[in-house]
């Protein structure tokens, strides 16, 4: 399936090609008619520009989602992981789903500022903040700009918890802040795994941490007394599946108390973009990967119902879900115990003065 004339592999970075933005109006292509073009770099610098912040928090009625509100510091993600479901969102910034949703990214400025701002309305009702719901808050422009931190920063101020989950070992840079917040039962961490295979890594999730250094990430994370767990997702049929198992030992010998799985999800532009990864890298499993993945969504590449996106359905769905019950059972996951110790709290939020109060 030749999904664009330019599509091919590049170093350092997941998609092939660039899908049209869907909500463009018009769309071109290239061809080869004999005149001279421009070539397409070999390899793509990434470009940043800042996006002054209106409000802080996105919230969600999802029943699949243990949250309700979330914050995201950037928009795109230098991660590059071909399966990324929040990839088709970089298309309401009239940026590609593709190529551009790892080269051109999007800082948000004022971030911490009107978070402080949501945190103090008089109707503000404390429950734990996902950090971040769409793109890892760890991606390396965090490095340099440091939202992440700051923003937990104001949360241990006024004592907010915070749960976030990311598969980038620069997490470790902030672990005297989260053992600082952890003993106020401010926040839990859940460490993303993929595959234990490096090789497969490289190319699948291109500027991630490696697979040793997320599992050294929890065992960190653990020894600083901060409440950790992993989330195997996601989980490809055909590609990953077979790692269940030694994926959850490995989390579990690291120190992860509790664990998690979600089913490759390919809304929208994904579809096409891991259909195109597929074939440029492992082009002898593609077709058996895409079909079981159907066999899991109902004939479709995606189904996005409530209660079905997230695991799928069938025979295929169903095996993986009892065979991460059975793995947890036996390597001790999510005990009832455990999981009310990881309970974060909320009632000792203290919501930043109001300008003007003098009173207090």
């Amino acid at each position: 399936m030749n999904h664009a004339p330019d599509a091919r592999v590049r170093k350092g970075r997941g998609a092939t090609f660039s899908p049209r933005n869907r909500f463009a109006p018009t769309a071109s292509e290239r061809e080869n008619d004999g005149w001279w073009q421009e070539e397409v770099p070999e390899r793509l610098a990434t470009e940043v520009r800042d996006e002054r912040t209106r409000s802080a928090l996105s919230w969600n009625t999802s029943p699949d989602l243990p949250f309700d509100r979330s914050i995201n510091p950037y928009r795109g993600c230098e991660h590059g992981c071909i399966y990324c479901y929040a990839r088709p969102s970089h298309a309401y910034w009239d940026l590609s789903p593709g190529l551009d949703f790892e080269t051109k990214l999007i800082a948000r400025t004022g971030l911490v500022e009107r978070l402080e701002e949501a945190l103090c309305k008089p109707g503000y009702v404390c429950r734990p903040i996902n950090l971040s719901g769409n793109t890892d808050c760890y991606q390396p422009l965090e490095a340099e700009r440091r939202t992440t931190r700051a923003v937990l920063e104001l949360l241990l101020e006024y004592r907010h918890p915070v749960t976030l989950v990311t598969k980038s070992a620069l997490v470790l840079r902030d672990r005297e802040l989260l053992a600082e917040m952890a003993e106020h039962r401010l926040v839990r961490v859940l460490v993303s795994l993929t595959s234990l295979d490096r090789h497969l890594k490289r190319s699948l999730e291109p500027r991630t941490a490696s697979p040793r250094a997320r599992l050294r990430v929890i065992r960190e994370l653990d020894a600083a007394g901060v409440p950790v767990g992993t989330l195997v997702a996601p989980v490809i049929p055909g590609l990953t599946d077979h790692e269940l198992e030694g994926l959850l030992e490995a989390a579990r010998e690291a120190g992860a108390a509790t664990a998690g799985w979600m089913l490759l999800r390919l809304p929208r532009e994904v579809a096409p973009l891991f259909e195109a990864w597929l074939e440029a890298h492992y082009p002898e499993r593609a077709g058996k990967v895409m079909s079981l993945i159907r066999q899991c969504r109902g004939g479709a590449d995606y189904d996005s119902r409530f209660g079905h996106r997230m695991r799928g359905e069938g025979v295929f769905a169903d095996l993986l879900e009892q065979r991460f019950r059975q793995a947890c059972r036996r390597l001790g996951f999510n005990d009832p115990t455990t999981s009310e110790a990881m309970q974060l709290d909320t009632t000792a939020f203290r919501p930043p003065r109001v300008q003007g109060d003098l009173f207090e």
